[in-house]
């Protein structure tokens, strides 16, 4: 049964279907097998990240055809497009590394420019890979047509001698076998075993983090964010997306009316009380930003003070995100956060109710192994494990991940790094001693450019057997995999003539995240005579699409943004 004329659409049926300069444009629709009768149907892009590049979005095409074929199902025409992917994983480590974030970019233009340039009437954005969310999201907020979002469904995580892996396990694996503390064969044993089926890597890593946060925000289904790739019940939540969609297009339920302060404020409260990824913070950032949300590093610390983190999680805790869905998967966990007073249940969801009308149908406590998720007064910590550092390092403020650290005070000498390879030599070859504080830098969004994660040096440090010794600070930033002493988002960043820019060997470094500072012992003349003899470095790039995002970025307290 065909569903109401929305106001676009019926403003677009009259242009096509009455104006006689319009014969051409229906022309190209007739070559698609349109009927008259189409144009006066909602015309729905359908965002597709599927690639055989990546095992994260390997799986999409699938899900596409599920809601494409709900679509028409529903009374609408269904019109599929390419968006790319760059998989982090794959790049890591690589000079590709650099493409990751900016893809963000691309996959955002390429949504906005197809929805304002074929005048659609909604938006379904099915992607999988860490930056398709946040890419997808922010082409949402751009396009500000009724649009949900279709996650690609998270992988199943692989077993080696009764221990589960996932993507983070041969990063580490390759620094114990440097360390001389597992043999060449058994590298090659979690290398090959780490990853076994589609979908996006299994820990609460980047493209889970965001995934939750979209449930939270009210732009995915509940439920959604935790299910594998490879179930059949991740194709039918792409079907009932889409029937959904068709009903947020008749009611024009826009992105700005469900994507707003209080529901950034769900979606940053989700992320902090399941340990999710440093990323969230950047791209959260970014979507109110494009959403026209004032939202700034403050308010992550506001959130952070009274959200306890209540989910034993990996990349610092002890599960998969396929033990999160078997214990009732994000709904429980934003149950417990609406009982607590935690987060806001009034927030519009795509459904048309509210967060809390949708998590009505929903256990409010854990189902089978409690152990995944803590009631909130059993809490793994009192307050959240994203910690908005400042100090004379990094006035604008950076980023920590406190989560699984036993010390949350470091002091100690700079190992200072102007790129990452000369940083994994250093660490790989056993010249890093404990107490050192490694510092790289020139990987910002503007110096590197890009700014790549640094989850190759993170997890080698951790191989090695020195994740609680050592500590690492950067203007890059990290993968959802990296855990230890770590603070990356350093703002501003060496690029510019940030303080990092100024930092020697040698120099005494302090981390500190109780007291949430982050310094080098110096005084403002010390690091102004310093200054004076600083001269920045020219632009690595100077065309194509690094040079672009360079020129137009903003800085990692503001989203790495452009635009």
């Amino acid at each position: 049964m065909p569903i109401g004329l929305p106001s676009q659409t019926a403003k677009r049926s009259a242009a096509i279907v009455e104006g006689i300069d319009r014969a051409a444009n229906r022309s190209m629709y007739y070559a698609l097998g349109y009927q008259p009768h189409d144009f006066a149907k909602p015309f729905i892009g359908i965002a597709n990240g599927h690639s055989t590049i990546t095992p994260c979005n390997a799986g999409l095409q699938k899900l596409v055809d599920a809601a494409a074929a709900a679509v028409e199902a529903a009374g609408g025409k269904a019109q599929t497009f390419g968006v790319p992917t760059i998989s982090d994983g794959m790049s890591m480590g690589t000079e590709g590394m650099k493409y990751s974030l900016v893809s963000r970019e691309v996959i955002a233009d390429c949504i906005e420019t197809v929805s304002g340039g074929q005048w659609l009437d909604g938006l379904v954005v099915v992607g999988g890979c860490d930056k398709n969310l946040p890419g997808g999201m922010i082409g949402i907020a751009r396009a500000n047509v009724p649009a949900v979002y279709v996650y690609g469904g998270t992988a199943t995580p692989g077993v080696l001698d009764g221990e589960a892996l996932s993507i983070v396990s041969p990063f580490e694996a390759v620094g114990a076998c440097a360390a001389g503390t597992i043999s060449r064969d058994q590298l090659t044993r979690v290398e090959r075993a780490a990853i076994p089926t589609i979908g996006s890597c299994a820990g609460m890593y980047s493209a889970n983090t965001m995934a939750a946060a979209f449930e939270a925000m009210g732009m995915s289904l509940l439920g959604s964010s935790t299910m594998t790739n490879v179930g059949k019940e991740k194709s039918d939540s792409a079907a009932k997306s889409a029937r959904l969609l068709l009903q947020a297009v008749e009611q024009q339920l826009t992105p700005r009316t469900i994507i707003t302060r209080r529901s950034i404020e769900n979606a940053t409260a989700v992320v902090m009380a399941v340990g999710g990824s440093t990323n969230a913070v950047l791209h959260l950032l970014a979507i109110a930003r494009a959403s026209g949300v004032e939202w700034t590093l403050d308010d992550f610390e506001r959130v952070r003070k009274r959200v306890p983190v209540i989910c034993d999680l990996k990349p610092s805790g002890n599960f998969m995100a396929t033990d999160l869905h078997a214990a009732g998967g994000i709904p429980v966990v934003l149950n417990q956060l609406l009982d607590a007073g935690l987060i806001d249940g009034d927030c519009l969801t795509i459904t048309g109710q509210s967060l809390g009308e949708e998590l009505a149908a929903f256990s409010h406590q854990p189902i089978g192994e409690t152990s995944v998720i803590h009631q909130l007064d059993q809490a793994l910590y009192p307050e959240g494990h994203l910690s908005i550092l400042f100090g004379n390092l990094a006035p604008a403020g950076a980023v920590a991940k406190t989560s699984g650290l036993r010390v949350r005070r470091m002091h100690g000498p700079a190992r200072v790094f102007d790129d990452e390879a000369s940083a994994m030599e250093a660490i790989l070859g056993g010249s890093i001693e404990s107490g050192s504080i490694l510092v790289l830098r020139f990987l910002g969004p503007r110096g590197a450019p890009g700014m790549p994660e640094m989850l190759a040096p993170t997890s080698a440090i951790i191989g090695r057997g020195l994740g609680e010794t050592v500590g690492l600070i950067t203007d890059g930033r990290f993968s959802g995999g990296t855990w230890g002493m770590v603070v990356g988002h350093v703002t501003p960043e060496a690029f510019d003539g940030g303080p990092i820019a100024l930092v020697r060997d040698g120099d005494s470094i302090e981390i500190d995240a109780d007291r949430r500072v982050l310094s080098v012992a110096l005084t403002e003349d010390e690091l102004a005579e310093r200054r004076r003899c600083w001269s920045a470095p020219a632009p690595r790039y100077q065309s194509g699409v690094l040079a672009k995002y360079a020129a137009l970025t903003t800085t990692a307290s503001e989203g790495a943004l452009c635009g």
